[in-house]
């Protein structure tokens, strides 16, 4: 099917303000019980495509376009949207904030005490429902960020309502202080993993990166040299955050660097920043683990995006810790995208599923470091043969995934998506009961993913295998929409694609939205947009194709121009002149598009031929 983002999004709109605003009241919670990461991605399926997309912009009453007015009517006119959005941000913030100021990050209902549903379930501590998630900073960066930007743009139409202009200003330093907050707590959960190279870990990783069966020690030689300035910069420049006796001084060491699950055991206080988090004793496990370093790149991609630059919407503390974020960021793509592609004929990424240094093993995990080896190679300049070989990877992932191949009975990479991917939370067991987070997000990261591909190719064959992945993709999430209740058109319902004609529990039709989903089809809708904003790709080979149509063209012109009236009102001057205004807008746009201005080249050529059988029979019947 055709992605058309604008109005899947506007669809989305239309779905959202149904389930969430109801007696003129916004309304929390969806399939999960309300929490912070929750309501943020609910906020978001709102919020973001309003702060990335220009023409669905909501801070801006006197420019808001027709069609977002009528997908909003249930919150009111283009005054009155703005209004609701500030009130429901305000209600976010305030919900989110403990009695002493203090941003609240916790994953509540996200989480997970168990992985067997006939297993019975332990009682979760207090102590463990507070624990701050990465998820949570990262989502929290995207909102705060995407706030920050609705309000910088909307103060203006408030300067002649003091209240109103009061409420704004509160709210933007309230969400400025939780910002502040998730920076340092994505800071704080950045680890940096040695292992020896005979441990349990060690001979995980090795195995993985040693897809030639070469010794050991040459295995260990060359991935050292691959790593060096990796290595080097960890060791010299990440300080903030960071424990220092991390052992990258020992060049024997293998190492990993990436986030946690939450604020790391060994996680270094943060002397400038004076909220409390800096200094909060964390018990997340000293290893990165792919699905949270996914996320927090993510998030630290909102820090630098040119949005949040041109508004300015950092502070001089903020920008300290973005600057310490985007070290991190760089130096992770790095270390993930050379371990992707370590070797020589065959990558360790396309040995699927790919597996942990803990040993876990999923078609999820190499979904995961595709993610961020695309991301790498969006932000450096990419081989042909690297892309193609990603491209490889994502279409084998899509057909394991059950996305372009058809679902059996009993089919195991169902559990991809329902119920998704379990991973045990290392050292939360230390409050209570050991604690897993489960992710089902699949189908939209793939759909991301290849969308990033598409805009990073400069190959016409790339691109096209990339955007045939992701129109399956969205036809599969498509038809996962609900389609009943006040949440219709939302996601998930996955029982007709995953379960058709079974009548299991997880077969039940559900009539009420995953935020934690939802939010990130919209992120992937958002990523079309920004897809399809480039240029068009341009071949080297039209480009020729194009300048010999346009000589042709060009000289069969003079020869008419020298045949034809002077009169400029006769149809035939009129005729030619409309030729030559298509060849004049062929040879403008023949390097940005030179498609089109084949196309136009040909459809001169025919009219210029139409013109020359017009002559010739009118000498014949002379």
């Amino acid at each position: 099917m055709r992605i058309q983002p604008r109005q899947h999004i506007l669809d989305v709109w239309r779905s959202v303000v149904s389930a969430s605003f109801q007696d003129g009241k916004w309304v929390w919670g969806g399939r999960d019980e309300a929490n912070s990461i929750s309501d943020a991605e609910q906020l978001l399926t709102l919020l973001y495509p309003a702060t990335e997309i220009e023409n669905l912009a909501l801070d801006r009453p006197d420019a808001m376009a027709d069609d977002v007015l009528s997908t909003l009517k249930p919150l009111g006119d283009s005054i009155r949207i703005p209004r609701v959005v500030i009130d429901v941000l305000a209600d976010y913030v305030s919900r989110y904030t403990d009695e002493g100021g203090e941003p609240i990050f916790a994953g509540h209902s996200y989480l997970r005490t168990r992985t067997d549903p006939d297993a019975p379930r332990p009682q979760v501590t207090e102590e463990q429902l507070a624990l701050g998630i990465v998820d949570d900073y990262s989502m929290s960066v995207t909102l705060c960020l995407a706030a920050l930007g609705f309000i910088a743009v909307y103060k203006p139409e408030t300067a002649r309502r003091p209240e109103l202009r009061t409420k704004v200003d509160d709210l933007e330093r309230a969400v400025g202080r939780r910002l502040t907050a998730a920076m340092v707590g994505l800071l704080r959960s950045f680890v940096v993993n040695t292992v020896e190279p005979d441990s349990r870990a060690g001979k995980v990783m090795l195995g993985m990166v040693n897809q030639s069966d070469a010794p050991e020690p040459v295995v260990l030689s060359n991935l050292k040299d691959r790593l060096s300035r990796v290595q080097t910069r960890l060791r010299d420049d990440v300080r903030i955050g960071v424990d220092a006796e991390v052992g990258l001084d020992n060049e024997n060491l293998l190492f990993e660097c990436g986030w946690s699950w939450g604020i790391a055991s060994r996680a270094a206080p943060i002397d400038f920043v004076p909220e409390e988090i800096a200094v909060r004793q964390g018990v997340a496990e000293d290893r990165p683990y792919l699905y949270f370093t996914v996320v927090a790149l993510d998030g630290i991609n909102d820090l630098r995006s040119q949005r949040t630059r041109e508004l300015g919407l950092l502070d001089e503390e903020q920008r300290r810790l973005a600057d310490a974020l985007q070290l991190r960021w760089e130096l992770t793509q790095r270390y993930w995208s050379t371990i992707a592609r370590f070797g020589g004929k065959r990558w360790p990424l396309e040995d699927i599923p790919w597996r942990t240094s803990d040993g876990e093993e999923s078609d999820y995990y190499s979904l995961l470091v595709s993610a961020v080896l695309i991301q790498d190679l969006v932000n450096r300049e990419a081989t042909d043969d690297d892309l193609t070989r990603a491209v490889e990877v994502l279409e084998e992932l899509a057909r394991r995934g059950r996305i372009t191949s058809r679902v059996t009975r009993g089919d195991q990479a169902v559990a991809l998506h329902v119920p998704g991917v379990y991973m045990q939370l290392g050292g939360s067991d230390k409050l209570g009961p050991q604690l897993f987070w489960s992710v089902a997000d699949f189908a939209p990261l793939l759909l991301k993913r290849s969308l990033e591909g598409a805009r990073l190719s400069a190959n016409v064959h790339a691109r096209d295998q990339l955007m045939l992945i992701a129109e399956a993709t969205m036809e599969h999430l498509m038809r996962r929409k609900l389609t009943g209740g006040l949440a219709s058109g939302l996601w998930d319902d996955p029982a007709s694609i995953f379960y058709p004609g079974e009548a299991t529990d997880a077969a039940v039709a559900e009539d009420r939205p995953s935020w934690y989903l939802t939010e990130r089809v919209v992120e992937a809708l958002v990523t079309a947009v920004r897809t399809f904003e480039v240029a068009p790709l341009r071949s080297p080979q039209m480009i020729v194709s194009a300048l010999d149509l346009l000589n042709e063209a060009d000289h069969l012109l003079n020869q008419e121009l020298l045949e034809a009236d002077t009169d400029d009102q006769s149809a035939m001057h009129v005729g030619l002149g409309r030729i030559e205004a298509m060849l004049t807008r062929a040879r403008r746009i023949i390097n940005e598009r030179p498609s089109t201005a084949n196309a136009l080249a040909l459809e001169a050529l025919r009219e210029l031929d139409e013109l020359a059988v017009a002559r010739l029979d009118a000498s014949r019947s002379i």
